[in-house]
């Protein structure tokens, strides 16, 4: 099992998420900011994990799972890899599998300009989107500091164009930490742009180029 091996192998992080093996089958998982800490809320079921991601350390709902702001303050105890598997699945959905798929050389990617040729109805409009706003749409959404912990592997359009040359180039390496902590990592892969990208984009062609920092 891919999981597993990833675990057996130091693997143990995954975007602001630490993974503890306590004993045979068991897992302990944490923010990584509280991985030392012992006086965190505890979870004992997989499906918790649902819960834990869906609010922020303010309260707030967490539309984009894989921002930067995992809420802090507890520990989720599960019993066996299945249980890893669905809590990590819940954290940051479809990210091993992109990950698994990736390593197996069998992840495709989708390039934005793609994504937004397909969309329809009221979004059909983000396909106006110039490049120079898509460029620093991307660079200031997806960003690991505040934006996004996902590595990009999309590019901009079918020539092959960067994302955004205002990100840096650690961004599209799937070895680099996004965290920025710099440990060894199963990095949350992105094969195409995602909803929130898109909807951002759809607003920045209705507002005529406003591309003023907008958080996810």
């Amino acid at each position: 099992m891919a999981l597993a091996k990833w675990v057996a192998a130091d693997l143990r992080r995954i975007g602001q998420i630490s993974i503890a093996v306590k004993k045979e089958g068991v897992f302990s998982l944490a923010h990584r900011e509280d991985a030392a800490r012992n006086d965190l809320t505890a979870y004992a079921h997989a499906e918790d994990a649902a819960e834990i991601a869906r609010f922020d350390d303010a309260g707030k709902y967490r539309p984009l799972k894989t921002a930067p702001n995992l809420r802090h303050g507890w520990r989720l105890i599960v019993r066996d890899l299945a249980g890893l598997r669905l809590a990590l699945d819940l954290f940051y959905p479809g990210r091993l599998a992109a990950f698994l798929a990736w390593e197996n050389a069998m992840l495709k990617t989708t390039s934005l300009r793609q994504t937004l040729s397909r969309q329809t109805g009221m979004y059909r409009t983000a396909t106006r989107i110039r490049d120079e706003e898509a460029d620093a749409l991307v660079g200031n959404f997806c960003r690991s500091d505040g934006g996004c912990l996902r590595t990009i592997l999309w590019k901009r359009d079918e020539n092959g164009t960067i994302a955004s040359t205002q990100l840096p180039t650690e961004k599209f390496d799937p070895q680099h930490d996004q965290t920025g902590v710099g440990a060894p990592v199963v990095p949350l892969l992105c094969q195409e742009a995602c909803n929130l990208l898109v909807a951002q984009a759809r607003k920045i062609v209705h507002e005529g180029g406003d591309i003023s920092p907008k958080c996810p």
